[in-house]
């Protein structure tokens, strides 16, 4: 597309407000609306409720592109190019620069070779986004790697996790994006996928971590989201080495649960705690992601509302009743093998609710597994990991001595800057909340068995059999066919690797994992 010169009317086009240019018909619309109804029904009172049983679904894929090559096959080399006008990319960095909103903008993607024109794009991120909104193109935290001081060295305290990445509007190659196929042309799909999010980090700071436990994770039997590597380009910029991911939405429900069912994410200012019957009090803790209009929250709130008020007995009685127990306790696990400092009771609060209709039962899926294998290696099965959601193997609750005042950046999406919605702490929730359902599940005795039965078999199948080194050796095996130097990210594997094998060592003596643990 490049940059043509821009006749008059093109000049005043830009004149108007992004977000204004994008969505003039639905304003237009909206005020129509409220004329006609202040007109007609002025002094009525409307209620917020959604109360339908429906067990139907909204919009579907009219068009499906096939493409080339399955779009996160591990054994293709892939290519992603992106080409939109430097005009809107200069409009959305100032709208993003003023109010830190991410707005769309149109462009044309070639995927593995396949022209899919008219899609939309925004940055994707929160915290990790921060450096964009300061003055200057060298404003990320520290240098390329990150160095911060402390002893932190550019990464967690565990060595094999997320570093940092400074991040600059002068090369969009590496911002964070996410690429909605459907955002102006509706039902549109790529081999089903509506949404690809391509992560924070490139060439030698791909994060290898991510990619190991989302591959770690799929081995298992659970839920997570496709990944690949590919090489990704933005107009006329250099090709660099990124990772793509899934971005849970409907399509990932229907991949990876199926469709009788509803899809919850929750939210990084939110908490799980019971606020009462009102569903429009829990805006800011849960987002519906399907079913909308035919189901509702009434499900995750009445959970809430067991789990804060029901005794250890009645706990160990019902959780079977409500959430997928089996299911729960591999979840628990997995983030504990993993050593994940940001699950579902981190600060990122980095988990989905899916309601199975049929079964009336939760069952809860992890997701953003940047902030994996951080803390430390020689963590047991009922150690607590992370930088939210309790303490540390025989510390007090908070990040690790030397994390500085000012989050890096790589944090996962939705890590409330500063601690918490404008930089506080939020209300009952916050960076260090936790999770009541996580923790009132590990802490009584009745779960131990399907726990450590879980976790006995999830450390054979990551570690135990080779599984996670595997994955690393493919993970950098794509990125250096991706476009990476193999000798730039040489370091950041051995780090990993170190942490993966030091991790197997230390947990194949433990004695959840010799089955020799006392009841």
């Amino acid at each position: 597309m490049g940059t043509p010169a821009k006749a008059p009317g093109r000049r005043l086009r830009h004149r108007i407000p992004l977000r204004l240019r994008h969505h003039w018909k639905p304003a237009a619309l909206l005020c129509a609306g409220l004329a006609l109804l202040l007109a007609f029904f002025g002094d009525a009172r409307i209620s917020p409720y959604v109360t339908s049983a429906s067990a139907a679904e909204g919009s579907k894929v009219t068009e499906n592109i096939p493409g080339t090559a399955e779009l996160y096959d591990a054994t293709v080399a892939h290519s992603i190019r992106l080409e939109y006008d430097e005009d809107d990319f200069t409009a959305m960095m100032a709208e993003f620069r003023k109010d830190g909103s991410k707005e769309y903008i149109e462009a044309d993607a070639t995927i593995d070779g396949t022209l899919v024109s008219r899609v939309g794009i925004r940055l994707k991120g929160n915290s990790t986004l921060q450096s964009l909104r300061r003055s200057g193109s060298d404003s990320g935290f520290g240098r390329q790697g990150g160095e911060f001081g402390g002893g932190f060295g550019g990464e967690f305290g565990g060595g094999g996790g997320m570093t940092a990445v400074p991040l600059s509007a002068d090369k969009p190659e590496e911002l964070p994006w996410l690429i909605k196929v459907d955002q102006y042309i509706a039902g549109r799909a790529y081999q089903g996928h509506q949404q690809i999010s391509v992560r924070p980090g490139s060439n030698a700071s791909i994060p290898l971590n991510e990619a190991v436990s989302l591959a770690s994770v799929k081995t298992s039997g659970q839920a997570a989201e496709r990944s690949a590597l590919s090489s990704f380009t933005v107009n006329n910029r250099p090709a660099v080495a990124r990772l793509i991911v899934e971005n849970p939405s409907r399509d990932f429900a229907e991949t990876a649960v199926g469709t009788d069912g509803v899809l919850y994410k929750a939210l990084s200012t939110g908490r799980f705690s019971y606020q009462g019957d009102d569903p429009t009090a829990y805006k800011d803790d849960f987002k519906q992601l399907t079913k909308k209009g035919s189901q509702d929250l009434q499900p995750v709130i009445d959970l809430m509302k067991w789990v804060d008020t029901s005794s250890d007995k009645e706990f160990a009685e019902g959780l079977g009743k409500r959430v997928d127990v089996e299911s729960f306790a591999r979840y628990v696990a997995t983030q504990n093998l993993l050593l994940n400092s940001d699950d579902m009771s981190g600060p990122g609060k980095n988990y989905y609710l899916w309601y199975d209709l049929g079964s009336r039962k939760f069952t809860v899926l992890g997701w953003d597994y940047n902030l994996t294998f951080n803390g430390s290696s020689d963590a047991g099965p009922d150690d607590t990991i992370g930088l939210g959601g309790g303490r540390p193997p025989g510390g007090t609750g908070g990040f690790p001595q030397g994390l500085p005042e000012g989050l890096p950046e790589g944090l996962p999406e939705g890590f409330p800057e500063g601690g918490g919605p404008e930089g506080g702490g939020p209300p009952g929730g916050g960076m260090m909340s936790g999770h009541t359902l996580k923790e009132r599940f590990l802490e009584l005795s009745a779960f131990d068995d399907v726990y450590h039965d879980a976790y006995r078999e999830l450390y054979q199948q990551f570690y135990g059999s080779g599984s996670a080194l595997k994955a690393l050796d493919t993970a950098v095996d794509q990125a250096v066919a991706a476009g990476a130097e193999r000798s730039g990210i040489a370091t950041a594997a051995e780090k990993l690797r170190s942490t993966i094998t030091a991790r197997t060592k230390s947990l194949a003596a433990d004695p959840v994992v010799r089955g020799t643990a006392g009841g």
